[in-house]
């Protein structure tokens, strides 16, 4: 890395993370989230509630979870349960982006700032950009694409609030369908690991099934159900299954 690089501004280094807000990753997520729009839209949400959703709890897919367990007359404990959960994914990303990210002089509260701008879209782009930012100017190339990333967006959901409801209904339900092909293909080509692609699996089917044996706690009971028989077919048979043909070879 050059001296010239090394010794560009905290700003420079901030303008430069804003401008990923036009990589491709970026304009993926912000097209989903003119989908969250008319998902929102029809689930009966108002503008402000919407808009107030996406810069605070950020997460597209926490978000999806929330609107449709609100719309299926969940209780707010189950809702607060279920997304918590969800969020829960995100500490791996967290612990392994900020010590790439900090230095010693960096304090602790703009750490746990950028954490919230963590999500899939950021923590992927910060991943595969990071490493040519000298490490003093980390931070500021993060902050400025996480914060631009989630500015935007929240803008966009309070603009394309009202135009959903004039769009065609083909037009409207495409949109609509963005926001949980988004999900899915965000999942299944972040999953570097077989239990979480065996879990996804597990709720592709669970999902539908308990939203009709278990309305209202559906997404819950499929989720943590899910996820702990993918970790025991993983644990007993997979691991089991390498390691008994590891002895057999040895």
């Amino acid at each position: 890395m050059s001296v010239e690089i090394e010794e560009r501004s905290a700003g420079f280094w901030f303008v430069r993370g804003m401008g990923g807000i036009f990589s491709l990753p970026a304009l993926i997520l912000m097209v989903s989230f003119v989908g969250f729009s008319a998902y929102a839209f029809e689930a009966g949400l108002t503008r402000g509630e919407a808009v107030f959703m996406t810069v605070t709890i950020w997460a597209l897919p926490a978000k999806m979870i929330l609107v449709g367990m609100m719309a299926s007359g969940a209780n707010i404990a189950a809702c607060f349960l279920a997304v918590t959960l969800s969020s829960i994914r995100m500490m791996p990303m967290v612990a392994s982006l900020m010590p790439e990210i900090r230095t010693e002089k960096t304090p602790t509260w703009v750490l746990l700032f950028l954490s919230h701008f963590i999500a899939i879209t950021a923590w992927v782009f910060a991943m595969q950009h990071i490493g040519a930012v000298p490490r003093e100017r980390r931070v500021a190339y993060f902050a400025g694409f996480g914060m631009t990333l989630t500015l935007t967006n929240t803008a966009l959901v309070a603009f394309c609030y009202g135009l959903v409801a004039s769009f065609p209904p083909l037009v409207a339900a495409a949109l609509f369908f963005l926001t949980p092909v988004y999900f899915v293909a965000s999942i299944w080509a972040t999953a570097r690991q077989t239990v979480v692609k065996i879990a996804f699996a597990i709720g592709i089917v669970a999902g539908p099934l308990f939203a009709v044996l278990t309305p209202g706690l559906d997404i819950l009971i499929a989720g943590i159900g899910g996820g702990t028989l993918a970790y025991l077919i993983d644990r007993f048979a997979i691991r089991g299954r390498n390691r008994s043909e590891g002895e057999v070879q040895r």
